[in-house]
């Protein structure tokens, strides 16, 4: 695909797009004249222009097996505002799905427009589903700090629940509900899932670029389906578009903590039958926004932050949700299941009674399920287990209705009169002992896992305890000033940014401080890119300048700003191996002799740190055992908490009684 206007692309997108790392991208523009210059960016982080990038690539025979879609999504991006990159990527779907449709959003640029009917050219050529999802993933990903959505394995689960635990039969179809819908993931995976005839998909976004991408993806998943579709463009709350509407499943992934939600206005509304949500409590008018659309048997699943389920705001409505039958099962989630990653979420389980049944509750109690041990503490990969997660949780809701059954560990029934106390808590570890008393199938896991992370050390400890050290001369050894005057490698000092306003979070960049690692290396401040003086990109050596955090390490992942004393290497590739660099950097030995004392805490000074000189083909074998050593150090500290942790827990089963073997 030819790309005819002068749309700006970063190292690490030219490497995305050529299928390499971004090593060999700054090698490829060191070692060739003819790679394209520079028109935009900084120093450090340069930007390039699409069109000459994609002319090198082609001439000098760059690329592997990579479709027009790459080529694609940069120019999406360079349309500059977040909701005309949606509403362009959502109109080249319905392009692709209808060459003859006519645009929908009469507002888009003449450069918009260009660009949808070569992103529907190139669907149709390339696979429109598959083209689709590809830019609305990257859109999504781009804009991941604007945006919550709702992971696939929580919105399949979420489903799963509705399905097994509404009542009644699918006599007329199956009419799915959702008031925030977002970008469709929830209505998408009820389309998944239910592969019965006559559906209904109904949804609600008060942001017109996420209802378009939702109509858009709904309409590849319902493809070849008897499925009815509509997302309205409208606040749920304050203007409901489905108002006569009774659905026989509500899944919703509601806002959070959302003041300006129509409190004054709607203070008269008759959604409110259990109680005038409180300003502070805008979850709970969501709760009853989406009861008030349910038909007799219908269920509800929805994301609710942990707070809600005790905040003394909303214990009147809770106490009401009740008594009247209506919460049937809480669920709290492990964190990382969903935005925001750091919270456990909880899934709100209610059921509008069935037609012609009393008015009471069919049973006396609620559900507490406590899922939070299926998160992956330690783990390398984000997000929970969500294979066990969902056995499990299925495995517990699935005995919702049955009067005398077996629950599994974790999960328990808690009569309605212990709930409805003066707090009216129904958070589910409050009653489940799953959180400080692992089942005996998680302590064997926990060995499993120790015995794991042992064997690889007791391979680690084989490896490194045969490196052999000559003796005689001292090897010669560079400074990293002698470094940088020698071309090998590039120095940027961190800096306290200048700009202290509120940035964009669509556009902001993360910025690293020595305090953040002191706590756990996640950085705690967003900066405007104009704020961020020094950044460092992949393959950038990062060293932390003060004693009492000194560390080296190679950067991996997305570009982070560095605030002050730390430090941003840039290696040239055919001089210096950055994992070997990293290593010779961190030795404790380097960072006591370049040391200082010319502040009350003691700092390093970076270009006296010592660096061996060795042939580039002999780096890379120091660096691979540079490697090892960190990943020795990484399994002492994994192995160490698991260790204490299985002696904690085993001490707690032990004092409790119940030893069956090994007396």
């Amino acid at each position: 695909m030819s790309t005819a206007i002068a749309v700006p692309v970063s190292l690490a997108e030219i490497a995305r797009i050529a299928g390499v790392g971004r090593a060999a991208v700054s090698n490829w523009r060191r070692r060739h004249d003819s790679f394209p210059s520079r028109i935009g960016g900084t120093d450090v982080s340069p930007q390039f222009s699409l069109a000459e990038v994609e002319k090198w690539l082609r001439d000098n025979d760059k690329l592997k097996d990579v479709g027009g879609r790459e080529f694609l999504w940069p120019r999406f991006e360079a349309l500059g505002s977040r909701d005309e990159s949606g509403l362009a990527i959502a109109e080249s779907a319905r392009r692709m799905r209808a060459p003859r449709a006519r645009i929908a959003a009469p507002d888009l640029s003449t450069e918009a427009r260009e660009l949808i009917g070569e992103a529907a050219r190139l669907g149709r050529s390339e696979g429109p589903r598959e083209t689709f999802e590809f830019l609305l993933q990257r859109w999504l990903d781009t804009h991941v700090r604007q945006l919550s959505t709702t992971p696939p394995q929580l919105a399949t689960l979420m489903t799963r629940i509705a399905l097994g635990t509404r009542l009644g039969e699918d006599d007329g179809g199956l009419t799915v509900f959702d008031p925030a819908c977002g970008t469709g993931h929830l209505s998408a995976a009820a389309a998944q899932v239910h592969h019965g005839s006559d559906l209904t998909l109904l949804g609600c976004e008060r942001d017109p670029a996420l209802a378009a991408l939702a109509s858009a993806r709904l309409g590849f998943a319902t493809e070849g389906r008897d499925v009815s579709v509509e997302i309205a463009t409208a606040d749920a709350l304050r203007d409901d578009p489905f108002a006569d509407l009774r659905a026989d499943i509500a899944l919703c992934n509601p806002p959070f903590n959302e003041r300006d939600w129509g409190y004054e206005e709607l203070a008269t509304d008759q959604r409110w039958t259990h109680g005038l949500p409180p300003r502070t409590e805008p979850e709970l008018a969501w709760v009853q926004h989406l009861l008030a659309h349910l038909r007799p048997g219908g269920t509800v699943v929805v994301v609710l932050p942990p707070a809600v389920a005790s905040r003394k705001a909303g214990r009147r409505i809770r106490g009401s949700l009740l008594r009247t039958g209506l919460l049937r099962a809480v669920v709290a989630l492990p964190p990382g299941s969903a935005q925001p990653h750091s919270v456990s979420l909880q899934l709100w389980v209610l059921r509008a009674a069935p037609q012609g049944s009393a008015a009471g509750p069919a049973s006396q109690d609620a559900l507490l399920v406590d899922a939070t041990r299926f998160g992956k503490a330690g783990s390398r990969e984000p997000g929970p287990e969500w294979e066990a997660l969902t056995d499990f949780v299925l495995s517990a809701v699935a005995e919702l209705d049955k009067p005398e059954s077996t629950l599994p560990e974790g999960a328990v029934r808690v009569p309605l009169l212990d709930l409805l106390d003066d707090e009216v808590d129904v958070t589910p570890g409050r009653y489940t002992a799953s959180s400080t008393e692992p089942s005996g199938v998680e302590l064997a896991a926990s060995w499993d896992d120790l015995a794991g992370s042992l064997t690889e050390l007791t391979n680690l400890v084989q490896h490194l305890s045969k490196l052999g050290f000559e003796g005689g001369e001292p090897q010669t050894t560079a400074t990293v000033g002698d470094l940088v005057k020698a071309g090998a490698l590039t120095l940027g000092a961190g800096q306290q940014p200048s700009d202290t306003k509120t940035p964009d979070r669509d556009t902001a960049v993360p910025l690293l401080t020595v305090a953040d690692l002191l706590m756990d290396g996640t950085p705690s401040t967003l900066l405007a890119p104009s704020a961020a003086q020094t950044v460092a990109e992949t393959g950038d050596v990062v060293v932390a300048g003060v004693v009492r955090a000194f560390k080296a390490w190679v950067h991996e992942g997305p570009p982070i700003a560095l605030g002050p004393q730390l430090y941003a290497l840039r290696v040239d590739p055919e001089k210096l191996n950055a994992h070997f660099l990293a290593g010779c950097l961190r030795a404790p030995a380097n960072g006591r002799q370049a040391g200082t004392h010319a502040s009350s805490s003691s700092r390093i000074d970076i270009r006296r740190l010592h660096v061996l000189q060795l042939p580039l083909e002999e780096q890379a074998g120091y660096a691979e055992t540079f490697r090892r050593l960190t990943s020795f150090e990484q399994l002492l500290t994994r192995a160490h908490h698991l260790g204490k942790g299985l002696v904690n827990d085993v001490s707690d089963r032990l004092a409790a009684g119940g030893l069956t073997a090994g007396r």
